[in-house]
């Protein structure tokens, strides 16, 4: 089932390139779920790190995850998707809509927070190194996401505190 999720993400990602480099987008969800791998999980949970960007930045529904991977992969992908705020609350500006996700996400599955701890693992040396002007805002909302996914695994909780803590360091932030 892993596999069959990463080649879904990788057809679904399609062409896609991370922001700030030329690499292929599924490096990202390939380095999330190998974070996820290196603490207690579930292949449920290596298929949601493969799919976790897939409905937030691709056309595909969560009910086509559900139809090929399962209800519990979908409710984890699920958990993991931020971008209803958008559809929820077009009106807010980002700040507005990230604290709401923020509160969202403080209730999501154990599950559904080591993966997100691990996206941010991997996702904020690259703002920070890339993108110092919006990594400011990033790195506030990050430690206030980061905050209320204290119920993923331990080690990867710190290991995202101590990277947005790097990450505040090197852009000059207290």
């Amino acid at each position: 089932m892993e596999e069959e999720a990463l080649a879904f993400a990788t057809k679904a990602h399609g062409e896609q390139q991370r922001k700030y480099s030329e690499e292929a987008y599924i490096e990202h969800p390939k380095r999330v779920a190998k974070i996820v791998k290196s603490v207690p999980h579930s292949a449920e949970m290596i298929c949601a790190a493969y799919l976790h960007d897939v409905v937030e930045d691709t056309p595909v529904k969560i009910e086509e995850i559900r139809e090929k991977f399962g209800q519990k992969v979908a409710n984890l992908v699920a958990e993991l998707t931020d971008e209803y705020m958008k559809v929820n609350y077009p009106h807010l500006n980002r700040r507005t809509r990230k604290e709401r996700e923020v509160q969202r996400q403080a209730n999501i599955s154990k599950e559904a927070k080591t993966i997100k701890l691990a996206d941010v693992i991997d996702n904020t040396p690259d703002i920070v190194r890339n993108d110092p002007g919006f990594g400011r805002k990033y790195l506030w909302e990050m430690e206030k996401l980061t905050q209320v996914l204290i119920g993923g695994d331990p080690i990867l909780f710190e290991k995202a505190r101590k990277e947005v803590a790097e990450g505040k360091k090197a852009l000059g932030l207290k």
